[in-house]
């Protein structure tokens, strides 16, 4: 995993995003929030990034079968106060972490190139000119 700028993250902050993801999955899990929008959903926490100074947070969340993502992230926008102060208590850590939610896009990106590799113009492709299937070859 790289960051952004092409940095891998520091056994640091790994660590503490993973606290993080645990505290928050926790969280949702028990349905703390009372925001109507998450109410009868289920959310998951995929992922979270920390920035080097431990500041800030970048959480990847995606709602249980991709409905209602954009109303479930602006609840969660909406309830950041309450989780960023739940989270400060469940991780020890210097500084309470701004939390930034975003949807979780990889689960998407995955089933697009999936389609893309199952579709019979690229499965001609990546078959060898006897018919057999180049991607079963060690």
């Amino acid at each position: 995993m790289t960051m952004r700028d092409g940095r891998t993250p520091s056994q640091r902050q790994l660590r503490a995003g993973e606290a993080i993801r645990h505290a928050l999955a926790e969280m949702l899990g028990r349905r703390e929030l009372r925001d109507p929008a998450l109410h009868d959903t289920s959310v998951t926490v995929t992922e979270v990034r920390m920035t080097p100074d431990l500041k800030t947070a970048n959480v990847y969340v995606t709602p249980l079968g991709g409905k209602d993502a954009e109303t479930v992230l602006e609840a969660l926008v909406r309830a950041q106060p309450f989780l960023r102060r739940n989270v400060a208590r469940a991780v020890q850590l210097k500084f309470a972490p701004a939390l930034r939610f975003q949807l979780d896009t990889s689960f998407d990106t995955a089933q697009r190139i999936d389609a893309l590799l199952h579709h019979p113009r690229v499965s001609a492709d990546l078959a060898g000119p006897d018919g057999e299937d180049l991607e079963s070859e060690p």
